[in-house]
């Protein structure tokens, strides 16, 4: 066999280990989708029992959760934020039980250590011990967080960003699934404290339940009138579940454009007058996090310019401080968001990975 040939053998066995290389990934990331994709419909269907006619807003509440970001429920009472937190919580199963969950009622009179914990002197034994705070869990609901004094409600901060704690001069880490979902009432404001802009900024996804449609509501109502016997509530995904939607949705596809489309949002909020302040580089990241696990959720293996269409005002509107008589900050960020992609000139079909 001459050199020439052997080379042309060699040149075709690449080519074959480069397509079958190409084949697996293509698999893979197809896999993967449709993991993460049963994944959210189990939750969502689970949630769906308990929260009627809220499909979208369930859909993103998982989304935040699989993404491993914070969520605010900003809503009016009594259309269910408590009730869907809690819920959530039992549908996880870790270690054979439901995800550890716990709950803050924030309340004026709350101390630091309240949330974070304490340390403790245990005269029998003559030392110091470490009682854990609510903030050891899988899930939180910091319920009201807003009736708590902004000292209080900066206990969580470290807790969010790095998950762990500093307490008694040790730092301790969290639950590597920590997650935390906080409530707040945007009407009422007498013996509240507005969230400050750190705060606000550890949040992921700022969202809205609303009240139910007619026929939702009749149908709670029914359900209230004509009781069944209760279906208890179990889990229905395991935290290995969670783990892998999360380690998949770094392989999703995010078109160079989309990146630059994400950077150039953020700028405009920094430079448009309307803005007292604008979205930090972190709201940039966590709406690319959050792009990339929607895309899985919907089934797909790439980001599409409609996701951040969907997206940014829910994940950058609550970050953003607006001047006085300058509108809505979600319409703001619409416009911003629909201004730059019409510039980038973005099409569909250009994001998926097999044509970019």
């Amino acid at each position: 066999m001459n050199s020439c040939a052997a080379k042309q053998i060699v040149d075709e066995v690449a080519v074959i280990v480069k397509a079958g290389n190409l084949l697996h990934s293509v698999m893979y990331a197809i896999i993967s989708a449709m993991n993460t994709e049963k994944t959210a419909e189990q939750l969502l269907s689970a949630l769906e029992k308990a929260i009627k006619g809220k499909k979208d807003v369930l859909r993103l509440f998982i989304t935040a959760y699989l993404t491993g970001g914070h969520v605010l429920l900003e809503d009016v009472p009594g259309v269910g934020k408590t009730t869907l937190v809690k819920t959530f919580a039992a549908l996880i199963e870790k270690d054979g039980q439901p995800a550890r969950f716990k709950r803050i009622q924030c309340t004026p009179d709350l101390l630091p250590y309240d949330i974070t914990g304490v340390e403790v002197f245990n005269a029998g034994r003559n030392t110091f011990e470490f009682m854990e705070g609510p903030v050891f869990a899988d899930i939180l609901l910091a319920d009201e967080l807003n009736r708590t004094p902004p000292k209080v409600q900066s206990a969580l901060l470290e807790a969010m960003a790095e998950r762990q704690v500093t307490a008694g001069m040790v730092t301790r880490p969290l639950s590597p699934y920590f997650f935390t979902a906080a409530t707040q009432n945007p009407v009422e404001s007498l013996g509240t404290y507005p969230l400050p802009a750190a705060q606000l900024d550890r949040f992921s996804i700022c969202l809205s339940i609303g009240y139910p449609d007619e026929d939702a509501e009749i149908e709670l109502l029914h359900e209230q009138t004509h009781p069944a016997a209760a279906e208890p509530v179990t889990p229905v995904v395991s935290i290995r579940d969670i783990a892998a939607s999360r380690e998949e949705q770094r392989q999703v596809f995010v078109h160079p454009v989309l990146e630059q489309v994400i950077a150039r949002i953020g700028k405009e909020t920094r430079a448009h007058p309307a803005f007292r302040l604008g979205t930090s580089p972190r709201a940039g990241l966590h709406l690319l996090h959050i792009a990339r696990t929607f895309a899985l959720v919907n089934g797909r293996n790439w980001v599409e310019d409609d996701d951040i269409r969907t997206l940014a005002p829910l994940v950058l509107s609550h970050r953003c401080l607006i001047k006085t008589g300058a509108g809505a900050a979600s319409e703001l960020i619409n416009g911003i968001t629909e201004t730059v992609i019409r510039i980038a000139d973005k099409r569909t079909d250009w994001m998926r990975p097999a044509e970019a």
